[in-house]
């Protein structure tokens, strides 16, 4: 009996005992949840001078390591308006061989066991390890505020800037400027003895070296590093689910700006996470403000020694979510969160009759997308062309916009810049739709075919003919435009022109020009239009750089509202648009087109302009 009630009493205690376990192993995870997601913070105003502490970054791999941190001390204001920096000195382990490097930024800071900062800034060229640590109050506050949305409005556009085929990236306001690289700049005389940002590693996959040395200073003037990557281009994946070790303080994080068979992105560190919240850089990526750039987890090969600066050779691996902001203090991005990319496809046809086609993906942004788009097209280019010597390229295809009719793109170039040509002509569309101001502007798809030839096909529009004098209403008479190729050799292109069966009697004039010179005698320059429609139709009908366009013109007296020209007006209506009560709004004319037409594109591109009479009897 004994025994049996020993035996029942000893089941009790193991079944309390393992309750017990239970709930005390419950209150263990859960504290160490809370831990995790609630880093505890040290004030600013405690943190000082002599306090050791430890660091977190990745070095290799995936895993974060610890290294040593020393205060130094606080200067306010050193980052903007009551935004102080912490001024510290790294040493122990991998920090005694790599100092401050590119790609270090947002590694976090602790002081018994409290979150101080994020490593973020540097002295160039210093001989020792000193860095500038971002008090992680300033970054959480500059986030919590609400983001205001973008308040865009409607700009002007130059009917010169829809013809341009140079392309020109306009930088945000105050990127960081890599002064080793800016030319005729004053700066590079004090860049050893202020604190600068932590320079963002760039690791590119699938593009030449060519594209990275001609790219190389625009990218390095925003304070990003083109370096070489390890491997192929990202695969376009789907966002993956996080859990609780996802992008933890101390992990190496990139915004993916580009992948698929090309890949680029930019690397940095996590300072801490907070549930879906990622908190980084500690500096500002781009400074873009409102962002939705793809942020993904990475692995590390290896950190690159550097007398100038070392910096991380980082891969991305799975894109988790999103970053959606990026300001003065740091970057901040939320897990669980797909952004837009662009999908891109681009059908090569080589001098060679070889056929490649590229799929990737580009980050949206209205300053990043135009530029990667042309760097991108560039290298498709180059990559499969001869780098030095005169080509022929053409480039078609159309850049797709949800709820609009998609923008065109038609265009030839020859001679020795006829590669930087053609991606220009790509990227400056989708940066006049992107910068239109325009909230609904969504760019669907770009899809281009380009085809190079070897060889320059240039020609010049020598003279023109007509073959008569003297024409009456509704009659047909021809143009012969007389044309000599960089060879020498001369061809001739008729063009029939019909005069209107109301045209009053009087001289005309008749123009044979390109396109190019066309558009920059036209009384229009500039325009600002109403809704998207009206921009995506002017941009379709910008006259196209590599043939010939024959017009008619008569003079009278008109106007040019916007983007519409009012030809013919009665001396009342003009006088009501220009009185002594009101002035601008529309820009008068005195030569009125009565016909234009465009002539089939020749196996050359053809330039120059040429202008004679004709009279109109009745």
């Amino acid at each position: 009996m004994k025994l049996k009630f020993f035996a029942v009493s000893l089941l009790i205690f193991a079944f309390c005992a393992s309750i017990f376990g239970q709930t005390s192993s419950q209150k263990n995870a859960s504290a160490t949840a809370v831990k995790t997601s609630n880093v505890p913070i040290l004030p600013l105003s405690q943190v000082k001078e002599g306090m050791r502490g430890t660091a977190r970054t990745v070095f290799r791999g995936s895993e974060p390591e610890d290294f040593n941190v020393e205060i130094l001390g606080v200067v306010p204001g050193a980052i903007g308006p009551k935004q102080d920096l912490i001024i510290g000195k790294i040493s122990g382990g991998q920090a005694d061989r790599t100092f401050v490097f590119q790609g270090m930024s947002g590694s976090p800071v602790y002081v018994d066991g409290k979150l101080v900062g994020a490593i973020s800034y540097s002295f160039p060229f210093a001989k020792e390890p000193i860095c500038g640590i971002t008090p992680v109050e300033q970054m959480i506050k500059i986030f919590e505020q609400n983001a205001a949305p973008k308040n865009n409005q409607p700009r002007a556009f130059s009917f010169a800037e829809l013809a341009s085929t140079e392309f020109k990236p306009q930088f945000p306001q105050g990127s960081a400027v890599a002064a080793s690289v800016v030319t005729n700049s004053s700066v590079p005389n004090v860049a050893g003895q202020a604190f600068q940002r932590i320079g963002t590693p760039i690791a590119f996959s699938g593009f030449t070296q060519e594209t990275l040395n001609l790219f190389a200073p625009q990218l390095a003037s925003v304070g990003l590093t083109p370096v070489a990557a390890i491997g192929g281009g990202a695969k376009i994946t789907p966002l993956e689910k996080y859990n609780e070790k996802t992008l933890q303080g101390g992990a190496s994080v990139t915004m993916q700006l580009v992948r698929g068979d090309y890949s680029m992105s930019a690397a940095g560190t996590v300072t801490f996470r907070d549930g879906e919240k990622i908190y980084a850089f500690g500096h500002p990526f781009l400074n873009l403000g409102i962002s939705d750039l793809p942020m993904s987890e990475s692995t590390v090969v290896t950190v690159v020694p550097n007398v100038n600066n070392s910096f991380k050779l980082a891969v991305p691996t799975a894109m988790v979510g999103t970053m959606t902001q990026d300001r003065n203090t740091g970057v901040f991005g939320q897990l669980g969160k797909a952004p837009k990319m662009i999908p891109v496809k681009l059908n090569l046809q080589t001098s060679r009759g070889q056929t490649e086609t590229l799929d990737f993906e580009i980050a949206r942004d209205d300053f990043l997308t135009p530029l990667l788009l042309n760097m991108a097209v560039y290298n498709s280019i180059t990559a499969n062309e001869r780098g030095l010597g005169d080509s022929t390229i053409k480039i078609e295809g159309l850049i797709k916009l949800k709820n609009q009719e998609p923008v065109k793109v038609e265009r030839r170039f020859t001679g020795a810049q006829a590669t930087q040509l053609a991606s220009g002509a790509v990227a400056i569309p989708v940066n006049q739709l992107l910068r239109s101001g325009f909230d609904e502007t969504e760019i669907s798809e770009i899809t281009m075919n380009v085809t190079s030839f070897d060889g320059t096909k240039s020609a010049v529009l020598e003279r023109i003919a007509l073959d008569r004098s003297e024409v009456k209403p509704g009659e047909t008479f021809e143009v012969h435009s007389f044309i000599r190729t960089n060879t020498g050799q001369v061809f001739v292109q008729r063009t029939p022109i019909t005069i209107p069966k109301d045209t009053p009697a009087g001289t005309l004039l008749v123009s044979v020009g390109d396109g190019n010179s066309l558009q920059q005698i036209s009384p229009a320059r500039a325009f600002v239009p109403k809704n998207l429609g009206e921009l995506v139709k002017t941009i379709n009908q910008v006259k196209k750089n590599d043939r010939l366009y024959a017009q008619t013109y008569r003079v009278t007296n008109g106007a040019i509202i916007g983007a519409k020209e009012m030809p013919n007006l009665p001396p009342s209506v003009l006088a009501t648009l220009n009185n002594d009560r009101t002035a601008g709004g529309f820009t008068p004319t005195v030569l009125t087109v009565l016909t234009e037409q465009e002539i089939e594109p020749a196996e050359y591109v053809i330039s120059g302009q040429q202008v004679l009479t004709i009279e109109v009897v009745r």
